[in-house]
């Protein structure tokens, strides 16, 4: 194992990352590195279409510098079921650890399977490959790092999160559309079946709640903040692990998806819409949301999708409401004329 010095400077490099992904790598490199493992690797849960849990690696790292992870687009179904891992749900039934020596594939050596608390009501774990079995000292400088990760990503979600939705907020949309809409598959090359059915296009849709002005006016603010808290929890459920989901403030929210084609984007924002009209609030009963979306285009700036977006909506709202238009289909007919729109919308 290494010194505390060398451990010191691992979380000094691991506190330093800001973005999620890299946080999760971060993690199983400070882990194997302090430790002289063979391995190290990070694995949370997510959920599928029919709401089982999966398991979804997010880091694995190996000694010679090798990494691995499942890609953010990758299909739930395609993924390990929860009960496909009984060491990881064993170690999740236990407060501590759970060692077991390896077996093929694994390297020879011990395997340590610890949990990992998460902020999204899913669970996790570490896996460490170890060429022994970790001692009491070794098993305290895991534990000591892992409650300095969790207080970090704590730390990071207040200031990256929206406190009444838990949706990202409006100040990290810049840096987590630059980094979604810049992120470009990094499939094997001949992994092409994959890339046809997610593709390189992002697609960005302002979501606007209808008339949540009489909502809040009729039923009093702590109404309208349950109806907010709930159109959230319909977003989670109805887009996918890999989406990007923000509250702009108000009644405004923005998600970005990803996938091949126009068709699909728009099906994806109007099973949201539909599943919003379905559902019964309390007190208020229906509400309806108004959805514009737009493409991701190279190069584009933040606000210059939003602004096309917005543009969409607009035309949602002044056109019936409930409903989902896309900002290339106005174009397509002639309902508005392309223009740069860099700069029309201030986010911030």
């Amino acid at each position: 194992m290494n010194s505390p010095q060398g451990a010191m400077e691992q979380l000094v490099t691991l506190t330093s990352l800001r973005d999620r992904e890299q946080l999760d790598q971060g993690l199983a490199q400070a882990l194997c590195r302090i430790l002289d493992a063979h391995e190290a690797g990070v694995h949370r849960t997510i959920r599928d279409g029919e709401g089982q849990r999966r398991w979804f690696k997010c880091a694995k790292v190996t000694a010679s510098g090798g990494f691995d992870c499942d890609p953010s687009w990758a299909e739930p179904e395609s993924l390990p079921a929860f009960d496909d891992e009984p060491l990881r749900q064993q170690a999740l039934e236990d407060p501590s650890m759970l060692q077991v020596p390896t077996r093929a594939p694994l390297p020879p050596g011990w395997l340590t399977v610890m949990p990992l608390n998460t902020d999204d009501g899913e669970v996790g774990v570490v896996e460490l490959v170890t060429p022994d079995s970790l001692g009491i000292q070794a098993v305290r400088t895991v534990h000591t790092v892992l409650q300095v990760f969790d207080n970090f990503l704590r730390l990071l979600a207040s200031s990256q999160r929206d406190p009444l939705t838990g949706l990202l907020n409006r100040q990290t949309f810049d840096t987590s559309f630059l980094s979604a809409s810049l992120r470009r598959d990094m499939l094997a090359p001949g992994d092409t079946d994959r890339r046809q059915r997610v593709g390189d296009q992002w697609w960005l849709g302002v979501l606007d709640i209808d008339f949540f002005k009489k909502v809040n006016d009729q039923y009093g603010h702590l109404i309208g903040d349950e109806v907010l808290v709930l159109v959230a929890r319909l977003m989670r459920q109805t887009f996918r692990h890999y989406d990007r989901l923000f509250r702009f403030g108000g009644e405004e929210f923005v998600v970005m998806v990803r996938c091949p084609e126009e068709a699909g984007a728009l099906a994806a924002f109007d099973r949201f819409r539909q599943r919003v009209a379905s559902y019964a609030f309390p007190q208020v009963g229906q509400v309806t949301v108004s959805v514009g979306f737009t493409s991701v285009q190279p190069s584009d700036s933040p606000s210059a999708a939003f602004s096309r977006a917005d543009v969409a909506v607009y035309h949602a709202k002044h056109h019936g409401r409930n409903r989902v238009i896309s900002h290339p289909e106005l174009l397509r007919a002639g309902t508005i004329k392309d223009a740069n729109l860099e700069g029309d919308v201030e986010l911030f």
